[in-house]
This record gives structure tokens, sequence and C-alpha cells, in this order.
């Protein structure tokens, strides 16, 4: 494949810096980078950047709940986050923080351009205040009816039922997502982006052919529904970059967020001295291009073009959108077990079994993706063990044995080898166009041949033979040749069974514009000692890994904010069989080999209860030893992997699925052992 080489920019949605990566940020991080090692076996420029999403309310809550600054929670998320990341092989450019100083500069260049030009106005608005915690609420940390569809438990910016965007004020029967308090309305000067200024701009962008058919028609919606001035301040206390001029305002979250694309490219040009105005200037010709989920497409589609656009900065060249991930057929629950962490992933099995199974089943279309543990197991045992990896392990070692590593200089069938070569056309448009289902089918579909050449030609029937080795020499030669191209067309999906590839075949496999290279065949070349390249998935690892995952649930420690079903009614009789005392935290420590769990050791009016609870998300150990706890105390005990837990503590869900659990604490002046009433 020949190409002009081009200078290519691509981000992926900026991960949350309150929580653990999990395999739906797996999904479009896979996605992404799939496309830009892509990108660049063909020869073109291309440069992945990201980072972590790291302001905000819930950075704030959760820091104050573990009882350190947010600033060092947000410096152990992102280590975290690229341990995970790197784990899977993501070959970022640069990932870096939304704390930094680069974003802090382009927030307010970027606010100052848009202030200047008459885009931003300010005025007094009503707003929600919670009175039991003394803030007022992020849109998000309202939680009631949808005032289009009457959906209950729905944000107060956004609707996940029906897709309507409004304000808090709209909500029916609100609550604080906080402290479950009823919100009352106060006065605060906000700042706004004046989006319908836009709207013209915005709809020549979009109708450009640049985006999927199906975002184009979502974001005809919101014109029709009329575009409105976008709150870009919040109030203090906050976590974030406060507003120049404007004490105690800061920019919000969803303002300084996408900046942070920016923001990590910088610190990629600071690094490698690369041209930042030659990327980002409005007549650049450079391409920038974004996968996002499909959640957040009102920001990158209709609010991010119009921010830089306002601000004198390019517009993307494209936004792909992708669907959510699923897990045998359902939401991701922690409960079930398929709220899977990518770290608990990677202590049972090979990232590329996942790099591979998703791009086998993505396209470009905004589809979601279910993750089915049968079918997982099956398609990466037949395809990649049983098809690819086969036909190495079928000629190699005839090649080590016989021809002391050398695979020789002729092919046996180079019409086949041509007709393979030839394949690879359509493989790389597949890629290009981000149909990797496509591309995985076809290059499984030339694999298919290449086994159905090697049962044909039977090398170790031709072995027997006297006088043979000119022709098993050709045979093998063939066959390898065979399984480099499908291993080079592989490898911006399955990258560390690539690497172990090349050294094997002591060839470049997945260098910069190797794809190119392909139409010559290895011939005269030596070849290392072949290893086993990949084993096949068991089972059971994947039994265990959902088991490792699973959060067990208690019906006393569900929150009001809960999406699950109210669990069948119970009388005041059954309520009363339940004891709960106070109790005070001696000790607690973190369960090895347990994503999740907390060892706690109680003391119960002097008496010692051990206590197994699955806060480790939301609590260093250290800081919970001294509080006190809501006991159940009279809870039969319960055998678990780890010990008995003789109890449990209350706790409640946090805002959203990711955010942990949080432990219910009694009023100060509560003594170890006194009765809950």
């Amino acid at each position: 494949m020949t190409t002009l080489s081009k200078k290519i920019l691509v981000t992926s949605a900026l991960p949350y810096a309150n929580g653990p990566i999990h395999l739906g940020h797996m999904l479009e991080a896979i996605q992404t980078d799939t496309w830009v090692r892509f990108q660049k076996l063909v020869g073109h420029d291309a440069r992945y950047v990201c980072a972590d999403d790291a302001h905000g309310t819930p950075i704030m809550l959760k820091a104050r709940s573990d009882g350190i600054e947010p600033v060092q929670l947000i410096e152990e998320m992102l280590s975290a986050h690229q341990r995970d990341f790197a784990g899977f092989d993501i070959q970022f450019d640069s990932y870096h923080t939304t704390h930094s100083e680069e974003n802090r500069y382009f927030s307010e260049t970027i606010y100052s351009r848009l202030n200047e030009a008459g885009y931003i106005t300010r005025r007094v608005i009503r707003q929600a205040y919670d009175p039991d915690a003394k803030m007022f609420l992020p849109d998000r940390f309202i939680r009631g009816e949808c005032p289009r569809c009457g959906s209950a438990d729905q944000y107060g910016d956004s609707c996940e039922s029906c897709g309507a965007t409004y304000s808090p004020g709209d909500l029916k029967n609100p609550i604080s997502a906080i402290s479950g308090a009823t919100p009352v309305e106060r006065e605060s000067e906000h700042h706004f982006f004046r989006l319908p200024d836009f709207e013209s701009m915005l709809k020549t962008w979009i109708g450009s052919g640049r985006l999927q058919p199906e975002v184009v028609n979502k974001l005809a919606e919101w014109f029709d529904s009329g575009l409105r001035d976008w709150d870009i301040s919040r109030d203090e206390p906050y976590f974030g970059f406060e507003i120049p001029g404007y004490p105690k305002k800061y920019f919000y979250v969803w303002l300084d967020a996408p900046i942070g694309y920016l923001a990590s490219f910088k610190a990629l040009c600071n690094r490698e001295n690369l041209d930042f105005d030659a990327y980002w200037k409005p007549d650049s010709k450079t391409e920038l291009y974004h996968f996002v989920g499909k959640d957040i497409l009102y920001f990158h589609a209709l609010f991010w073009p119009a921010v830089l656009q306002g601000a004198e900065f390019r517009t993307p060249t494209s936004v792909f959108v992708h669907g959510f991930l699923t897990v045998n057929g359902e939401k991701m629950s922690k409960s079930r077990g398929t709220f899977i962490k990518a770290d608990t992933y990677l202590r049972h099995l090979d990232p590329d079994y996942l790099r591979y199974y998703f791009a086998a089943k993505l396209n470009n279309r905004v589809e979601d993706l279910d993750l089915s543990s049968e079918d997982f197991v099956q398609r990466v045992n037949s395809d990649l063990v049983g098809k690819v990896v086969n036909i190495a392990s079928r000629c190699a070692g005839f090649i080590n044995k016989r021809f002391s590593n050398e695979i020789g200089d002729q092919l046996d069938d180079p019409a086949l080898f041509k007709k393979a070569v030839d394949a690879g056309h359509s493989i790389a448009q597949a890629y290009e166009n981000r149909e990797f289902s496509r591309a995985i089918r076809e290059i499984m579909s030339v694999a298919d041949e290449a086994n159905q050449y090697v049962n044909n030609r039977q090398p170790w029937i031709v072995a027997k033979q006297s006088s043979s080795d000119p022709e098993l020499q050709a045979i093998c030669c063939q066959g390898l040749n065979l399984f480099r191209l499908l291993i080079t067309w592989l490898s911006p999906v399955t990258p560390s069974l690539a690497q172990r590839s090349s050294s094997f075949l002591c060839c470049v496999i997945s260098g910069p514009g190797q794809w190119s290279n392909l139409s010559q065949p290895l011939l005269n070349h030596r070849i290392s000692e072949y290893q086993h390249l990949l084993t096949r998935i068991n089972p059971k690892d994947v039994e265990q890994m959902i088991a490792d995952s699973i959060e067990p649930e208690s019906p006393v420690t569900k929150s009001h904010l809960s999406d699950e079903p109210i669990r069948p009614e119970i009388t005041i009789d059954d309520f009363s069989k339940i004891d709960l005392r106070i109790a005070k935290v001696v000790d607690a420590q973190a369960v090895e080999g347990a994503d999740k769990l907390i060892k706690l050791q109680l003391d119960l009016n002097g008496q010692s209860r051990t206590v197994f609870a699955g806060i480790k998300n939301a609590y260093k150990p250290e800081t919970l030893i001294g509080r006190h706890v809501v006991l159940v105390a009279n809870l039969a005990p319960r055998k678990m992997r780890f010990g008995t837990s003789e109890g449990m503590i209350l706790a409640a869900s946090g805002i959203d699925d990711a955010s942990g659990i949080f432990v219910i604490e009694p009023d100060s002046g509560a003594e170890a052992g006194m009765g809950v009433r």
C-alpha cells in the first residue's frame, strides 16, 4: 500500500480521575490505539494523546472521603491509569493530566479569547443549593425525573433515557446526590458561553460529511430544540482552575477537560520540539480526530468545535463515536462480576485476547458491543491460536531441524502469495474506515486459505520422502511467508503477539511503513528457534476473572440513588430482626489478592469482630482506623475466600456504579456497642 504521508493527531476521551480503568474504558482505548497503529504501519506521522480528567466536584468529595488532598488523589490515579493502559499495550505518544500548567494556560487563553470576542456573557442565575452539604450542586449531583419523558433518577443536565438536555431547574422532584436533601434555590453570578452564536457554523461543520449518519441525526434533534448558552463556571468549593479576575469562580470541568487535548499535545511538543501551531492553527493542514463514546457526543460535536472556532483554533477533522460495552448481554454490574477492572483482567488473561475480540466486533457505526464470555473464548482460540499461530507452529519445526533455521530461496506457490498480498488492499481500506470487524474477517479468510494450503501440501508427509528437502523447504517457506502477512496485518490489533512473532521471524513486523514491504517475501532468510507464540484461553481463567470482580451487595447497603429495582417489600417485623450496633475500627488492612476488600478489626463494646468490607475503591485502609461504623451485629458469620466475616458494616453506593460505596458513619460522640435507633 503506497500513500502520501500525512500528519495526524488522534485523541480518545479523558478517563475521570476518581476511579479505576475498566473494560468500558479499554473498548475506546483499544479502538483508538488500533487505528493509530495502523496509520503508523502504512507510513503516516500519527500521534496519539490523552490525559486524566482531573477536576470537578466528584474528585473533591472523594479526596475528602479518603482524608487526602485532591492533588494526591489525582496523582495516584494518574499512575494507576498509566499502568493499566500500558498493560494493554495502549501506545500513547503523550498521556498527561488536566491539572497541569499547560492546561491552565490554554483554559485561560481560550476563555480570554472568547471573552474578548464577545462570546462570554455573565448573569445572575438561581441555582440548586444543598442546605445540608452547604454547597451549590453541579448538574450531575442533582437527580430527578426527566422533564421531557418522565424517566426517574436522571441527571440534572441530561436524560440517559431519551437524550434530552435541560437545566437542573427543569428537573422534576429533584434531590441532592450528595446528601439526599431537597435542593433549595440561591442566586449566583455565572459565566456562559454563547453557543447559539455558532449555530450556522456548526450546521456547516456537521453537514460536511465528516460525521457518522447516526451522529448527524442525533445532532439534528438538538438543533430542533434550540441551542442555548452554556454555563462554563462553578462556585466554590470546587477543585479546578479559578477564572482569572473572578475569585471563588472556577472553570467548569467540561470546559477544561477537552482543552486537555491541547495541553497533552503541548507537553509532547515541549519534549520532542514539535510545532504546536502546525497542528492547531485554523488553517492547519494536519488532521485531527477524536474517538468518544455516544454519551459525550454533545460536548464533542457541538460545544467543542464552537469553542475552538471562537478561540481561533482549528476544528476537528472528524469525531468518531462508538457505543457502550455490555458483558454477557447486560450492563456492566459489580454484583454480577461483569464490572471488570483492567488490572483484574490482566491478572488472568493476555491483553491481546481482548484487543482481538473487540476488533473482531467493532465497526464504524454507533453500536453497542457485547463481551460474551463463551464467544470470547471460542473466537480467540479458534482464530488467533487455531488459524494464525497454527501456521507458524506447523512449518517452523521443519525449518529449525532440517534446514538450520534457513527458510530458503523460493516459494512453493508464488501465485497464492500474490493473491494474499493483494487481499491487503481491502484489509487496509477496512482499517482506514474503522471497519475493524471487516478487516478481521478478511484476514481470517486468508488464514483459512493458508491453512488449507498446508493441509493440501502435507509437509509432514513430504518430510518422510527421500530427496524431499527442496520441496519441504519451499512449502515451509510459503507457510511462514503467509504467516508473516497475517501477523503484520494483525499487528495493530495484537501488538504483543506481533512482537513475539517479529523475534521468531527475525524481521520487523510493526515498524513505521512496514505495510508497503509485504509484497516482497522473506527469502534466503534465517529465523529463530520456534517458541510458543500464544496459548489457548482456559475458560476457567475467565470464570475466575469474573469471580474476582464480584462485589457482594447487601439489601441494607443500597442507597436511594441506585438504578436497580427496589427489592421486595418487607415488614417492620422483618426489619426489627436486624441488630444495628456502633463499633470502632481498631485496625484496617487491604486484603492481598482481592480487588475491593478491606479487612476490618472492630471493637464492639470490648468484643472483637472481623469484618470484610468491599470499600477499597473508596478508602485507604489507614484512614478508617479510629472511626466509628454501624455494624449489623447479628448477621450470621460468612466464610469467604480470605477468611470469615463476622457481620456487615453499613454503606451506601456513590452517584454512579464506578464511584464505589461509602461507609455510613454515626454522629461524633458515638460509643462502641451502642445500638442504633
